[in-house]
């Protein structure tokens, strides 16, 4: 593994893991992320990956999904059992069946190599523009003191990010609970599958709308939702998803 630590203006900046086996590929993502204010650390397998982010505490990982030995997809189902960064999968294949393989286990986005340093770089940008946790202390004081929002036995306490379904805490990534948040922000008013997105990358989505069907399933299946009788997100066919009353 490669440290860049970069200099003590980058380290106040977010903190990025690239982990790719092709290290010059690494290590000129690395660059770019560098030079956007980002302290990077490059791994170029999946064990040294798993270690350097219980370490680090990533803000992003880049993760290729075809690493030697422990692959992309395990490394990622092993960061969610501890770590609730932004994950971008990097794939040789554009097929559909890599893609939802890659969202499956928590990835938040995916690009196709070859890709543009640049181009991965601003879509980084985009996720990190909606704050990673919203510390009580530091969130706005209407949010500080707004009541959780109620949706049947579902609970949503924007502030703290928490989610309950009766006493029941529900762990979501922050793909998962910013799409919750945009939807229940707005109970009853149907969002269309890019207007999800702009929500919660904070400006124009440029890549596949649907990203937001394999979130909103996961979604379901943790707050126990019935995508037929929905309690909570329901689906407007050909148009979108919107927040129900809990009923």
């Amino acid at each position: 593994m490669q440290h860049h630590p970069g200099t003590p203006a980058q380290a106040k900046g977010y903190r990025a893991l690239v982990v790719d086996d092709e290290l010059p590929l690494a290590e000129v993502v690395a660059s770019y992320l560098e030079r956007e204010q980002f302290e990077a650390v490059v791994a170029g397998n999946g064990a040294d990956a798993i270690a350097v982010a219980r370490d680090l505490d990533p803000d992003v990982v880049i993760l290729d999904l075809g690493l030697p030995g422990i692959d992309g997809l395990e490394v990622c189902r092993q960061l969610r059992t501890f770590s609730d960064a932004y994950v971008v999968m990097l794939t040789a294949r554009d097929t559909e069946m890599d893609t939802v393989l890659g969202l499956t286990v928590g990835a938040d986005d995916y690009i196709t190599k070859p890709f543009s340093p640049r181009e991965l770089v601003a879509r980084i940008r985009a996720m990190l523009r909606r704050p990673r946790i919203l510390q009580t202390a530091t969130a706005p004081a209407e949010q500080q003191t707004a009541p959780p929002r109620r949706f049947g036995a579902l609970s949503i306490t924007v502030a703290a990010r928490e989610v309950y379904i009766d006493d029941e805490h529900i762990l979501l990534t922050r793909t998962e609970f910013d799409i919750l948040e945009a939807l229940s922000a707005r109970p009853g008013i149907v969002l269309s599958r890019r207007q999800l997105l702009e929500i919660v990358r904070d400006g124009p989505w440029v890549g596949n709308e649907h990203l937001v069907d394999v979130h909103i399933g996961h979604l379901r299946r943790k707050l126990g939702d019935d995508a037929a009788h929905p309690r909570y997100i329901a689906t407007i066919r050909g148009v979108g998803y919107r927040m129900g009353t809990g009923q």
